[in-house]
């Protein structure tokens, strides 16, 4: 059992090193620029995606910025100064669509965070970060492939290959944007929780 566990967490590495070649400069540029330019940012995504915004938000917050997710109870309306982060690995998540396409409606900037860059998601964005990763709809199209292959998917089940890439990415984008905003690790610590 240690074996599966530790090839599952090379398997792991492997595409996010991958991943981490493939991301595009311009698009990455385009997402701090945004986030440093905004009144305020929100983010959402669905399950595992949900999760992963969360943490970024935190992340955002101890750098200074006014940042809220999507669906809290102290989450306030939306303006047209305003910037929505939507993550969803397919860019078809029912709920982050129909949450951008509110965004859009007020006036928000729309950031997506998907793998799929002509996705309904994507249609609705002003700016895009493509994050390859094998999604829940990649796994019925994979698996001739990986047969033939001899790759073993069911080391990361339905996304985790998507989240794993957009936490370790939003990390990077948190020590650009440190660079960027002239904080260090102390300022970021200050602005921890003390309360857990």
């Amino acid at each position: 059992m240690p074996v599966k566990v530790k090839n599952a967490m090379r398997s792991i590495a492997r595409h996010v090193d991958k991943i981490i070649e493939e991301l595009d400069n311009t698009e990455i540029e385009e997402m701090m620029k945004q986030i440093k330019g905004a009144d305020k940012i929100f983010l959402i995504g669905a399950g595992r995606s949900g999760l992963v915004g969360k943490t970024f938000a935190m992340r955002l917050a101890q750098l200074g910025l006014t940042v809220y997710v999507i669906g809290e109870s102290v989450t306030p309306a939306m303006s047209d100064k305003d910037l929505l982060i939507a993550i969803s690995g397919s860019g078809e998540t029912s709920s982050v669509v129909n949450a951008a396409k509110t965004a859009k409606g007020v006036g928000s900037k729309i950031l997506a965070v998907t793998s799929y860059p002509k996705s309904s998601l994507c249609k609705v964005a002003d700016s895009i970060v493509v994050v390859k990763g094998r999604t829940k709809i990649d796994i019925e199209k994979d698996h001739i492939k990986n047969l033939i292959e001899g790759t073993h998917t069911s080391l990361t089940p339905l996304g985790t290959l998507f989240e794993d890439s957009v936490m370790i990415f939003f990390d990077g984008v948190t020590a650009g944007l440190m660079t960027r905003l002239r904080k260090g690790e102390a300022d970021l610590k200050n602005r921890h929780a003390t309360l857990e």
